[in-house]
């Protein structure tokens, strides 16, 4: 992609989703993730009715009378944003393919942290760590993230979640909110990694998914290729046989990532490329209100 296109389709999304962070997102973004911890601020004379359990035991004894250390909400935020470059990502029969969409959705979770004060940076991944761009305040930082987003380039196309989320375990040390957006297509089990992610972090997730992989249309032979193994065939959409096969396979794979999701104990949304991606994130930051 030239560098001018480039620019330029990083300031259409600027605009819209700095628009949708601002207008709409602002005040869900702030009660859904708003500080979690509580970090130490000072110490004062024990009052009545204080929690024992606050008692300063070290300046108690320098002084010779009760004092409690004060804590106070940790307002600004650490958040990153996991998001799949593999294969998958590249297709779509609607509006957009998968990649678009989980671009603007990742823009606008973007504005909506700086807007908050809070750090924001990126994990690219497919089956293994594509790029790491450690969390920065402030708008130039987030042009360079949808920058990197629109153009950027995979070694791999095949897709392995759980690297993803046991890498950002291990990078990030202090509590981080996380989003990790993907078609969530992998063969791989990665319910141990997000147990593990979600208990020290704040783990989430945004499936994207396109229509045809609900419901084939009827539209004749048709071929069909994997985008991650480049593996192509024929198959016959006329056949009820087939969509019904397709349509069962989507369940399955939907059960299954309802199944990863409650045992890991992490809130997840999906949205289709073709429906409102606002609706859908405004019912994440609902949940979590």
């Amino acid at each position: 992609m030239e560098t001018s296109e480039i620019l330029k389709k990083v300031r259409k999304i600027e605009i819209k989703t700095r628009g949708l962070s601002q207008n709409i997102f602002a005040g869900q973004y702030h009660s859904a993730f708003k500080g979690r911890g509580m970090a130490f601020a000072e110490v004062r004379e024990y009052q009545f009715g204080d929690d024992v359990r606050d008692i300063d035991w070290n300046v108690t004894a320098r002084f010779r009378k009760p004092y409690v250390k004060v804590f106070e909400e940790e307002r600004e935020l650490t958040v990153m944003l996991l998001i799949d470059v593999s294969g998958s990502l590249d297709f779509g029969t609607r509006k957009c393919m998968k990649s678009d969409m989980a671009v603007e959705m990742a823009a606008t979770i973007a504005f909506s942290a700086i807007q908050n004060n809070d750090k924001i940076g990126v994990i690219f991944f497919s089956d293994r760590i594509e790029k790491y761009i450690p969390p920065k305040k402030g708008r130039k930082h987030i042009l360079y993230i949808i920058r990197e987003m629109l153009d950027f380039h995979p070694v791999s196309h095949n897709t392995d979640i759980g690297e993803a989320v046991a890498f950002f375990t291990r990078m990030m040390k202090r509590r981080t909110t996380a989003f990790v957006l993907s078609d969530f297509y992998d063969k791989h089990d990665f319910t141990r990694q997000m147990q593990i992610a979600n208990s020290k972090h704040d783990l989430m997730a945004i499936q994207v998914y396109d229509r045809w992989a609900k419901q084939l249309p009827d539209v004749g032979l048709m071929k069909i290729m994997d985008a991650e193994t480049g593996h192509e065939m024929y198959i016959d959409t006329s056949s009820k046989r087939v969509r019904q096969a397709h349509a069962r396979h989507w369940i399955e794979h939907e059960g299954m990532l309802r199944e990863t999701f409650s045992r890991s104990k992490v809130d997840w949304v999906s949205v289709a490329t073709d429906e409102d991606y606002v609706k859908a994130m405004m019912m994440l930051f609902a949940s979590r209100g």
